[in-house]
């Protein structure tokens, strides 16, 4: 089973790098140092992916995480342009390999995909970029005829041997996000809880009944409250028996 992962996923992958870049060394004559890979993978976590073949336990055995590496099969080591000359963000890719043991099983494709998609969601990539050479007719038929790359010029003696390349390109603006609906369905579900949140409030109190002793009392209420307990002392005849007493004293 051949698994497409981001080069800089959890469980960190960065340490496949040799692998990508043996990979790299075995199938194409464009070879970079192992610091351009991680200069990638750093920049632009989200638009390089590895393919790999999984342990022959799995990644999980139940008994915890089996860190066994698994076998690097391909890659696609892509970045955004840092300085477009056109003034439009676009993406371009640095390099694709596939293994020779695993071509035909569309994975070249599957990794070019996932970086197109992460470029036009991630950075909002008007279009993405490559450079292939005139020879490469596997390469053409996977940009042009499944891709959908178009020529765009011929640059002459592009690579170091004096081979020209095609320049292509390929838009992405039709994978752009639409994040209107997101925004308003954002804004109607922060409204339903703000509802909710008051309707608690509300219902808080509700079954506490009415206000028990002075609580909740104005001091009109207090003072009527005395006035009737004179009253009543009074007519028990506690006034006159008080007054008694203090003659009984004199």
């Amino acid at each position: 089973m051949v698994d497409i992962l981001p080069l800089s996923s959890f469980p960190s992958y960065i340490n496949l790098l040799p692998s990508v870049q043996t990979c790299n060394i075995t199938n194409l004559p464009e070879n970079y140092f192992l610091k351009y890979y991680l200069y990638h993978a750093l920049t632009w976590p989200q638009l390089s992916f590895v393919a790999v073949v999984r342990p022959k336990g799995g990644y999980g055995n139940g008994r915890g995480y089996d860190h066994s590496y698994p076998k690097v099969v391909g890659y696609v080591l892509a970045k955004m342009e840092e300085e477009p000359s056109d003034g439009m963000a676009h993406g371009h890719i640095t390099s694709l390999s596939v293994m020779r043991t695993h071509r035909r099983l569309g994975i070249a494709e599957r990794l070019m995909r996932m970086s197109q998609r992460a470029m036009a969601e991630s950075h909002r990539a008007h279009y993405v970029s490559l450079h292939v050479r005139v020879s490469n007719n596997a390469a053409l038929r996977l940009y042009r005829d499944t891709l959908g790359f178009e020529v765009e010029k011929i640059e002459s003696k592009y690579y170091a041997d004096g081979e020209d390349a095609y320049a292509m390109h390929l838009d992405l603006k039709s994978m752009w996000l639409d994040w209107t609906e997101v925004d308003k369905e954002d804004a109607a579900a922060a409204a339903a809880a703000a509802a909710e949140e008051k309707k608690d409030g509300d219902d808080e109190h509700a079954d506490e009944g009415e206000p028990v002793g002075d609580l909740g009392k104005n001091g009109e209420d207090k003072e009527k409250e005395k006035m009737v307990r004179v009253k009543v002392g009074r007519g028990l005849g506690v006034g006159d028996l008080v007054e008694r007493n203090e003659s009984a004293a004199r």
